[in-house]
């Protein structure tokens, strides 16, 4: 299957951006255990809007807020972006364990009821802006607890113009 190479970048973009996940409203899905560290995940805004810089240039601003929610202390063990476009085409899958995502500059760990926010501005070029409204991604974050008990959440993000 050939991936459309500014999906690609659209989904490093945010995949990246998801360090700790992503969406707005209502979790898509989330597991965790009664009194064990749990995370929700939120992109803000979402729909992502983008912008036209100049010419096919266009700027994808959003926020990603994670959230502990179970009380515990929790450590971000991966995140992962999986992109569709039109029709539900699976255009593509990144991965980035915590290694990856340290290295990147961004921290893993989340206090006992706390919040992470990341703030990103990726520009990239699309050459047919039609493609854009037909981009949706579904991202996941794991983490464990201090214990190293596992939980995961979930959501799914839209772009507009």
């Amino acid at each position: 299957m050939r991936r459309h190479p500014d999906a690609v970048t659209l989904v490093f973009a945010i995949a990246l951006a998801t360090l700790a996940a992503c969406s707005t409203g209502p979790r898509t899905g989330t597991t965790s255990v009664p009194g064990r560290g749990a995370i929700a995940v939120e992109v803000a805004p979402n729909p992502i809007v983008a912008t036209r810089t100049s010419g096919t240039m266009f700027e994808f601003p959003f926020d990603v807020i994670v959230r502990e929610t179970g009380g515990r202390p929790v450590t971000v063990t991966q995140v992962t972006a999986t992109v569709f476009g039109p029709a539900g085409l699976n255009l593509g899958r990144e991965n980035w364990d915590a290694a990856k995502i340290r290295a990147l500059g961004f921290n893993t760990d989340i206090p006992a009821s706390g919040e992470l926010r990341y703030r990103f501005a990726p520009r990239r070029e699309v050459p047919d802006e039609r493609f854009i409204e037909s981009l949706s991604a579904e991202l996941r974050v794991d983490a464990v607890d201090d214990s190293g008990a596992a939980t995961s959440a979930s959501t799914k993000v839209t772009v507009r113009r």
